[in-house]
């Protein structure tokens, strides 16, 4: 399979149709959400619900312009490399979608888990509002880098088209989790990211963050370890709150954080750990330098 059957594929193939009329669906959910919240005078931030329909427009932009084919593109040398091929039928795309899920896992965590990788997921966690516009607000930049994370399913088989569109399927699945008018749903929530279970991983509660990492099943999370029920009033938002409605400042502000904080440092090893380690870790000169300057 060479870029010009892939792009065929992606013109042409009767799976797209499914997954344009999810997306139809989620759009129509979101609106719907949109007019009940207005109806029923239900406190929204406007101004936080504009800002991510922008941020999704501009994110469609590059992604059918620029950044749409830079995956495809650089998960086809690895397809190659494959000694393996799965072939594409039904019962490969019920097993696709699976492990699309757990490789969405990963990586959700890993871009909790690592500066770099969070400079762009923030984005999605920074709105201190919880509702389906949220699914909206996504870095308009973040395709760029989230192939790699897809290289491991190539490599057992899967080709870039079928990993694509799976690895979208279980995005697309959850818009409707970005909800609270959707109470706890019993022992759905113990299998599947629902909506309560997803307002644990919007939380800034200490007891919330960093868990409930899973994209359509939450049953990853009771393995690996980060599952948590919803317990007590979620508090969106990050730790530390950007106030700001606008869609360029939300999505590159914490590229800015980082890029300040290199410059701090006095070693290339600390550069290193700052924009690669986790999200806290800051040099021990770092506290010492803010002392000084009390």
């Amino acid at each position: 399979m060479n870029i010009e059957e892939i792009i065929t594929l992606f013109e042409n193939s009767e799976v797209l149709t499914y997954i344009g009329y999810f997306f139809i669906l989620n759009i129509t959910l979101t609106l719907f959400e949109i007019f009940l919240d207005i109806f029923t005078a239900k406190e929204r931030r406007w101004k936080d619900t504009g800002a991510n329909i922008i941020i999704f427009f501009l994110g469609q932009l590059l992604e059918k312009t620029i950044l749409g084919s830079i995956g495809i593109i650089c998960l086809l040398p690895f397809y190659h490399l494959s000694p393996f091929e799965i072939e594409m039928n039904n019962w490969t795309w019920a097993l696709g979608i699976l492990v699309a899920d757990f490789t969405y896992y990963w990586m959700h965590r890993l871009e909790h888990e690592h500066r770099i990788l969070w400079a762009n997921h923030s984005v999605h966690h920074s709105s201190e509002d919880y509702n389906l516009s949220i699914a909206m607000r996504l870095s308009i930049v973040e395709s760029a880098i989230e192939w790699i994370f897809l290289i491991p399913m190539i490599l057992i088989g899967f080709n870039p088209f079928q990993a694509i569109v799976c690895l979208v399927f279980v995005a697309q699945y959850q818009t409707w989790i970005h909800t609270e008018r959707i109470v706890k749903l019993g022992w759905l929530d113990e299998i599947f990211n629902t909506p309560s279970v997803h307002r644990v991983h919007h939380g800034s509660n200490d007891i919330y963050i960093d868990k409930n990492y899973g994209g359509i099943l939450i049953l990853w999370d009771k393995v690996f370890g980060t599952f948590q029920r919803e317990e007590e009033k979620v508090v969106y938002g990050l730790t530390k709150n950007i106030h700001t409605n606008n869609p360029i400042t939300i999505n590159f502000i914490e590229y800015k954080n980082i890029w300040k904080d290199v410059k701090q440092c006095n070693t290339w090893k600390d550069r290193f750990r700052i924009i690669f380690g986790n999200l806290i870790w800051r040099p021990p000169y770092f506290k010492q330098s803010k002392k000084n300057n009390i």
